[in-house]
């Protein structure tokens, strides 16, 4: 498996991320092929479809200051975690634990980090479909048939540092069952899943980096991946079905 880091122009609201790519492709002498897999950073794709916000246009409530003070954040970025995430759950300095499209993310996702002075970035509204227009756009600059992840950085129970989880894929298939295959003493796998999806962001995201890499974009090239037609969603626990979450005792 080989990857490569595509370094881009910096992307900013209202640019056409399909453009952008090809444009480093072809700086870069980039040529696709079928199977390639891009994993891209959630915060270019979100930038270029302008859910960046200013944080001077945000008012921010009184739930929202009162959960501000509970956890040490800037109140009009509580106000916008509230309004993106499903649930709050709890929360530590520094952090709101939320419940965001499905699954746990610090302050719903938004980031300060990698955006200008003053503003955030928010997830992209619809990953999934973020994601099938980007591979749309690539495959028609290519003539190839490729997959397209939309990652970002994630805490893990009880780990210090990052790993990688997918919020969008389109052209692979994010999961991969291995329920019914054996181990290497022919006994049959019952609940084992691969994340596949979530492995290669983890992968890619040792080349972008978390500073100024400037490195949105990771092409993976011989990834043991299967490939698909169309998007397939990612599947996903319900916080009842989750280990982890259902085993949280929330206040």
């Amino acid at each position: 498996m080989q990857m490569v880091g595509i370094r881009t122009s910096l992307i900013r609201a209202g640019d056409d991320i399909v453009e952008i790519l090809c444009e480093a492709f072809e700086k870069h002498g980039v040529f696709l092929e079928d199977c390639d897999i891009l994993v891209l950073a959630e915060s270019a794709v979100a930038t270029a479809e302008g859910r960046l916000v200013k944080l001077s246009t945000v008012v921010p409530g009184k739930i929202a200051k009162e959960l501000a003070g509970k956890y040490c954040l800037d109140p009009r970025e509580m106000e916008l975690v509230l309004c993106e995430c499903d649930e709050i759950i709890g929360g530590v300095p520094g952090a709101a634990l939320t419940l965001t499209n499905g699954t746990l993310s610090p302050n719903a996702g938004i980031d300060a980090s990698n955006a200008p002075e003053g503003h955030v970035v928010l997830l992209p509204k619809d990953a999934q479909k973020s994601a099938a227009y980007i591979r749309k756009g690539v495959e028609e600059y290519s003539s190839c048939h490729v997959g397209v992840i939309i990652g970002d950085s994630r805490t893990q129970p009880l780990r210090l540092g990052c790993m990688g989880v997918a919020l969008g894929t389109s052209g692979i298939v994010p999961v991969e069952d291995a329920r019914g295959s054996h181990d290497l003493f022919g006994k049959p796998l019952h609940i084992t899943r691969k994340a596949v999806a979530d492995n290669l962001v983890s992968a890619a995201q040792l080349l972008m980096g978390e500073a100024d890499e400037c490195i949105p974009c990771v092409l993976i090239r011989g990834a043991p991946v299967e490939m698909c037609e169309g998007s397939e969603e990612m599947p996903l626990f319900t916080p009842e079905e989750c280990m982890y979450y259902s085993n949280i005792k929330r206040t």
